[in-house]
């Protein structure tokens, strides 16, 4: 497949890239600055500059950006609805790596995880504009989305463990009772999740077992 990935120099993009293309996929990197990754294409482009024109021809754009400061935070939504605009009544498939801040944590679907105790103080702006930039694209019936949440403890470190479980909209937890999941081991279930192709216009979340 040729597989664009947006924000490939960060952690998460970068890994994505790394099991993409050892997979056999081409795959171009947008990036701000030149980075090193193992994408056989580089394009170095800001992402809210991203036209219809730089992701013309792909099957698969993985939207990977992230920003941790306060200002940058609302660039979430914007960058995911700039990438949705390039995209719309195409056949491309979006997949986001999300935030675990908007999986609801009760029968009622009225109370997410952002907003309880379980998600730790200082996350929590950063979940609750991802979770506004999960609602808007919720709305984007015109393009073919996959929001993939990871589990809440979002391991940069961890290892890869290779077992993992898909889950859906409600927070989930492993037999152990824990949530968590790292960089690498999400990396290999979102490439595994892009090529099976078996979901679309809905949110999926991960966890290890």
């Amino acid at each position: 497949m040729q597989i664009a990935i947006i924000a490939a120099g960060g952690r998460v993009g970068r890994l994505v890239t790394k099991v993409a293309v050892e997979r056999g996929h081409q795959v171009t990197a947008f990036v701000r600055t030149p980075k090193n990754t193992k994408a056989q294409n580089e394009v170095l482009i800001d992402a809210e500059d991203l036209t219809k024109e730089d992701l013309a021809n792909f099957d698969v754009v993985v939207n990977a950006f992230g920003a941790w400061e306060d200002d940058l935070l609302p660039k979430h939504d914007t960058v995911t609805q700039i990438i949705c605009d390039a995209i719309s009544e195409t056949d491309t498939k979006l997949y986001i790596v999300g935030s675990a801040g908007s999986l609801f944590v009760n029968q009622n679907h009225d109370e997410v995880l952002w907003e309880s105790d379980l998600m730790p103080e200082p996350f929590k702006p950063l979940a609750s504009n991802m979770a506004q930039a999960f609602n808007n694209l919720k709305k984007r019936s015109d393009v073919n989305w996959v929001y993939v949440s990871p589990a809440l403890d979002f391991q940069a470190e961890g290892e890869e463990i290779n077992n993992y479980i898909i889950a859906g909209d409600d927070f989930t937890t492993n037999d152990n009772g824990e949530s968590f999941i790292s960089y690498a081991d999400f990396a290999v279930a979102l490439v595994d999740i892009i090529e099976e192709n078996k979901f679309n216009q809905e949110r999926i979340s991960l966890l290890s077992q």
